[in-house]
């Protein structure tokens, strides 16, 4: 009895959590599934063009790096290049359908790294 009533409480916990609680380990398009480490070609395939893409570029643990180059019979003799290291991130974002929940998904390195779900589509 026990063991029902927790079962019960944890059930009422994760289903009041809403769509954030929902499994963000694949997306469903189509009648297919798109899951985490998929590359971009994959999900392209499975899912269609998405509604809104954006990209940017996230600094690394790496930093900055120097690059020094000394050229011969060129004045200043070194040249002192600093190069931001940075990994391409690329959101995805879906829309479902009337009543489903706007779907991101996040690409690092062309590989799907995360996928969250925002606002109901009205």
């Amino acid at each position: 009895m026990k063991t029902l009533l927790l079962a019960s409480i944890a059930t009422a916990m994760i289903a009041a959590t809403g769509p954030a609680a929902a499994d963000t380990t694949s997306f469903r398009c189509k009648n297919d599934l798109v899951n985490l480490s998929d590359g971009k070609a994959s999900a392209l395939l499975k899912c269609g063009e998405p509604v809104v893409k954006d990209s940017f570029c996230k600094p690394t643990e790496l930093g900055t790096t120097s690059i020094v180059s000394t050229l011969p019979n060129v004045s200043p003799a070194t040249t002192v290049i600093n190069v931001a290291s940075c990994v391409t991130v690329e959101d995805w974002t879906y829309n479902p359908g009337y009543g489903q929940f706007m779907t991101t998904l996040r690409f690092e390195s062309g590989k799907l790294t995360s996928i969250t779900y925002g606002d109901r589509v009205k």
